[in-house]
């Protein structure tokens, strides 16, 4: 592939400003700059450089973000910034999307792609992609709390009873709850429905990746489309 259409399909602009950013000396590949937009190169495992930063060509983008709490999962946020003022613009400017939601108190796991055939498989609830929370909550967690969220609780907008796929106690007012499905505030209205209400709210895994302890919060990495069926 042509480094100009690289560098375009990983989101550093239009073709006019790639080539520019080539013509310019702002790129790199294999340590030696590059110059000739045209110049040809096998994609797999190609690591380039803009401007000194490292850049590997993905083919979708997929990321996880440690998202923390006081940011909104919206392209037009209402009431605080938005997560994808949390990534790189080549990222933004690809098109990368949300997989699902994380309210805006709501930390830990989020990820993004400009995969639209991943986003389905990853959120349509027939496909039963496991997620794990980490519920602080207000009044103490007792076995009985426990049993009502694995036998399901019903919601107000939904007769059927929604069950955790597994509950535990963690701590005197802690809970992880893990579900396949991802209604709207699903974990808060499950435990309140469950007598009880959550206080402050963390996404650990999603699916086989767990969100790693050296990941600080508002930073991010790249990941493998395959990592998150690992063992299904």
């Amino acid at each position: 592939m042509k480094l100009e259409q690289i560098l375009f399909t990983q989101g550093f602009g239009t073709r006019r400003v790639c080539a520019g950013l080539v013509d310019c000396g702002a790129v790199r590949v294999g340590g030696q700059v590059v110059d000739d937009p045209s110049a040809d190169f096998d994609t797999a495992g190609l690591v380039f450089e803009v401007d000194g930063r490292e850049w590997p060509f993905r083919q979708p983008a997929l990321v996880m973000l440690h998202k923390p709490a006081g940011y909104e999962c919206s392209q037009k946020p209402r009431h605080h910034p938005s997560v994808m003022s949390l990534l790189p613009p080549p990222l933004r400017t690809r098109g990368v999307q949300p997989v699902g939601r994380l309210d805006e108190d709501t930390t830990g796991l989020l990820l993004f792609t400009d995969d639209g055939k991943l986003i389905h498989r990853l959120t349509s609830p027939k496909h039963h992609v496991p997620k794990v929370y980490e519920a602080t909550t207000k009044h103490p967690v007792d076995e009985a709390t426990v049993q009502r969220l694995l036998a399901g609780v019903v919601l107000d907008d939904d007769p059927q009873p929604v069950r955790a796929l597994q509950a535990e106690c963690t701590g005197p007012n802690a809970l992880r709850l893990v579900l396949a499905e991802g209604k709207y505030h699903q974990v808060k209205r499950m435990v309140a429905a469950a007598g009880n209400r959550v206080e402050a709210l963390h996404r650990s895994a999603f699916g086989a990746l767990t969100l790693p302890a050296d990941l600080a919060p508002g930073r991010w990495c790249w990941v493998e489309p395959e990592a998150i069926f690992a063992g299904a």
